[in-house]
């Protein structure tokens, strides 16, 4: 990519199999912002990288002067303070909300059918599996030593599925609803290029994490998406594309819906992420509560982690909720409660007819409830964790 923008190198350590790499190297990619990726195979990494975010985590970007950001959102928020320019923000305050809600989604919410479609149809998929994992550790040309590698780091990621939700009881609920989403939002992208008209926003950021590196690249759900939503799978193509707009939307300009307009073919997606989503949040939210009233002498800057270590992935405990007609017990993810906190402050902040309009929108859309809530003490990013503020 052309450096022009900015004189500063950007490194992004990545792997192409990683889902939340993807969502950085999508945005990137469309503010153009010049970087080179590199993985964590290579000696850079654990030479500056590991030493200053202490643990093993991707993606992170480091900046030419060594300082680096590790999370997605962090990564984002600190490029659109140097980048305002695309704003993958709209400036209509009801888009932007909706736009951050499904970016949290993506992020957060599509992570168990992610997961499911990768080790669930393991077997089936077990060479490319083995030959993208290995990338992490073996870059050379020695095919049967990386492939080794790579099963050694499957057999940890793959035992990962109960925590997250998916077992044979839960499995096929979980594919239908991702099916179903599939075809919605594949409806969606036959009328626009980007979910929110003709530029693309942290909506489609936020939903290149599960719908790119796993359900577009692993076989068995690449397969359905180019199948049964060929115009998904073009949408991630466009998303990894520095240009805008490919012929069959030459005709759009890249902007955003109208001020206060919301196309119909949204609705639905947006119903689906309530249906399907929404039960997990409140549940978390519940658990959340429970915890803070077990120990409400804690000081600010406290892990939000039941075991009080830092860990990538932290919990809280068990939760259980009733997802169509199952009880879903899975691990608690206050990583999403703090996702969505930025989704709830950007709510509670419209007023006028932006309120008016976005409290029918929920009303449409199921999400209600959900948006009626609120955390009942704010969670932060500190030193690579999340903390109690």
């Amino acid at each position: 990519m052309s450096s022009a923008k900015s004189p500063e190198a950007y490194t992004l350590w990545g792997l192409p199999h990683s889902l939340y790499a993807g969502k950085a190297r999508c945005y990137l990619i469309k503010k153009g912002i010049p970087f080179r990726e590199l993985g964590p195979s290579h000696p850079g990494f654990q030479a500056r990288i590991l030493p200053k975010v202490g643990h093993m985590v991707l993606p992170v970007v480091e900046l030419a002067d060594g300082a680096v950001v590790q999370d997605t959102s962090d990564i984002i928020e600190s490029m659109e303070a140097k980048y305002p320019e695309p704003a993958i923000t709209p400036s209509s305050p009801v888009l932007a909300v909706v736009a951050w809600l499904i970016g949290a989604f993506g992020s957060e919410g599509l992570l168990p059918a992610a997961m499911h479609y990768r080790w669930s149809y393991r077997e089936q998929q077990e060479n490319f599996l083995r030959a993208e994992f290995g990338r992490a550790l073996e870059p050379g040309p020695d095919r049967e030593k990386r492939q080794a590698a790579g099963e050694k780091l499957m057999d940890y990621f793959g035992g990962m599925l109960p925590g997250l939700g998916v077992t044979e009881d839960s499995a096929g609920l979980i594919e239908d609803n991702y099916l179903e989403l599939l075809d919605a939002l594949d409806i969606h992208l036959q009328h626009f290029p980007y979910l929110l008209g003709g530029r693309p926003s942290i909506a489609d950021v936020g939903l290149m994490a599960p719908l790119y590196a796993h359900l577009g690249r692993d076989p068995v759900p690449a397969s359905l998406m180019k199948n049964l939503g060929p115009n998904v799978y073009r949408w991630t193509e466009r998303m990894n594309s520095p240009v805008n707009l490919d012929g069959e939307f030459a005709e759009f300009d890249e902007v955003f819906f109208p001020e206060g307009t919301l196309f119909p073919t949204l609705e639905p997606v947006l119903a689906l992420i309530f249906r399907d989503w929404a039960p997990e949040l409140i549940a978390n939210l519940q658990c959340y509560e429970r915890w803070l009233e077990a120990n409400s002498d804690m000081p600010a800057g406290t892990l939000v982690s039941a075991s009080g270590e830092s860990k990538v992935h932290p919990t809280l405990g068990v939760v259980e909720f009733q997802l169509g007609d199952q009880s879903i017990k899975k691990a608690s993810v206050p990583q999403a409660l703090w996702h969505f906190s930025k989704v709830w402050a950007m709510a509670a902040n419209l007023s006028g007819e932006a309120s008016l309009n976005f409290e029918s929108l929920m009303k449409r859309t199921g999400g209600e409830q959900l948006m009626s809530m609120k955390l009942p003490r704010a969670i932060e990013r500190r030193d690579y964790a999340l903390v109690l503020a």
